[in-house]
């Protein structure tokens, strides 16, 4: 599922990403903001049923790349999809916006393979037990997400990076202009 954007070559506030947000059917590393110290675990079918949430969302960091910082909104989603176990999205960065994201990003991911993540930023969750150890997500409307240290998402399996233009454009689902 995706909304096409027109490419426009050298775009200097188009900068293409990609990244896996969060594994479905699948228990959190640890607890996520808000979850009140429980892991989650988001089905596939809440999953699914989200997908069109979010598109046209932000993405977001925090100075310290530790968290989510809802005000320093520095991109958007364009594309998700489910693949395996992993949601994955894709979208721009807005690169003359915020010159200082794609030398950190790029400095932080040449460091260590896959040194970036991400975490989903959620609204209208329905936890089907609250009182089970891991909260079993069954409904959610995605509201953006934030780019982090991967060791500082709530899910280690979340990764994120820069991507050329052409590895960003793949077939997809358009949305009726």
């Amino acid at each position: 599922m995706a909304v096409e954007f027109p490419e426009v070559a050298g775009h200097p506030n188009r900068l293409p990403f990609e990244g896996c947000l969060t594994l479905v059917d699948v228990a959190s590393d640890k607890a996520p903001s808000g979850a009140r110290g429980h892991r989650v675990l988001l089905t596939r079918e809440a999953a699914e049923a989200a997908l069109p949430s979010l598109l046209g969302m932000a993405v977001d960091y925090k100075a310290g790349w530790d968290g989510h910082d809802a005000r320093q909104k520095c991109g958007i989603i364009t594309s998700a999809h489910l693949e395996g176990s992993k949601l994955l999205v894709g979208g721009f960065l807005f690169a003359r916006d915020f010159p200082e994201m794609e030398a950190k990003v790029s400095g932080v991911a040449a460091g260590a393979e896959c040194a970036m993540g991400m975490s989903y930023e959620l609204a209208d969750a329905h936890v089907a037990d609250m009182r089970d150890t891991v909260w079993r997500l069954t409904r959610a409307t995605f509201t953006g997400a934030a780019i982090l240290l991967r060791d500082k998402a709530a899910y280690r399996g979340t990764s994120f990076r820069l991507s050329r233009a052409s590895e960003h454009r793949r077939p997809r689902l358009a949305v009726a202009k």
